[in-house]
């Protein structure tokens, strides 16, 4: 598969890359050892377990070309620390599956507090071929897991699908520009994000939305990537849904927009 390809389907199916980005800024430079600090306070977040987005993706103005659900599945002990499981399935659906047959599903652990990522997994089944990936993230002065692999990742590094997450965490009243670390399975990138639109009207399949736009764009060894950019649509609702997004990368263009909201009472 295609590189930019496969940062398509990895940040499609986590932003939504609702993605692609962010609040207080970590930026990759900082990594020397700080003093013991106060544990963190943990702040109230705009999603709860149980939470069910399903959207549909336009492909080159080809109408319907495949789905995406992102769901909060759960919050649980991992490796003895708190996290997140966030988790996305994505489907590539008639005429686009008679071209590129995909269904794939990502899944993200991710620190409750700073929204980083803890670990990340990818089980993509495209064309019919099949690639697993667990990857545990691993910074300096946080030794990694006991067994297994581990990636060295600057601290505050998040994947596709958490970073979705965070985006929604930020208060985009108050944020005007941020920048994280990502890393989406094969390399570490920076996602620099900026309020594009503070309130813009939209019309999606699940209705229509008052929302903040912000616009996304991914740096490689700090030259942006060419024709890869991304716009993400924020309702004005107590969620922070992720509305609409739209993306354009080398081998084309997309707009994944919002169909169904599973509530959660």
């Amino acid at each position: 598969m295609p590189r930019h390809a496969h940062l398509f389907t990895s940040v499609i199916a986590g932003l939504l890359l609702g993605t692609v980005l962010l609040a207080s800024s970590t930026r990759p430079a900082q990594q020397a050892k700080r003093p013991a600090r106060a544990k963190p306070v943990e702040l109230p977040l705009p999603f709860r377990t149980g939470e069910k987005l399903d959207y549909r993706v336009q492909w080159s103005k080809l109408l319907n070309a495949a789905t995406v659900r992102l769901s909060v599945a759960e919050r649980r002990p991992l490796y003895g620390r708190d996290a997140w499981h966030f988790q996305a399935l994505a489907h590539t659906i008639p005429p686009m599956r008679l071209l590129y047959a995909l269904d794939d599903q990502f899944d993200s652990y991710t620190e409750p507090v700073t929204l980083a990522c803890l670990q990340y997994e990818m089980y993509l089944r495209e064309q019919g071929k099949q690639e697993d990936a667990v990857f545990r993230m691993s910074t300096e002065g946080d030794p990694a897991p006991g067994f297994g692999s581990a990636v060295r990742v600057l601290r505050g590094t998040r994947d596709p699908l958490g970073l979705l997450y965070y985006l929604r965490a930020v208060d985009w009243q108050h944020t005007r520009e941020a920048r994280s670390a990502v890393f989406d399975g094969k390399k570490l990138y920076e996602a620099r994000a900026r309020l594009e639109v503070e309130r813009s009207e939209i019309s999606v399949p699940a209705g229509n939305y008052s929302a903040s736009q912000i616009e996304v764009r991914i740096y490689e060894r700090g030259h942006e990537l060419a024709q890869t950019r991304f716009r993400v649509w924020l309702a004005h609702d107590a969620g922070r849904t992720p509305a609409l997004i739209e993306a354009e990368v080398p081998l084309g263009s997309a707009r994944v927009e919002l169909v169904h909201v599973e509530p959660v009472f």
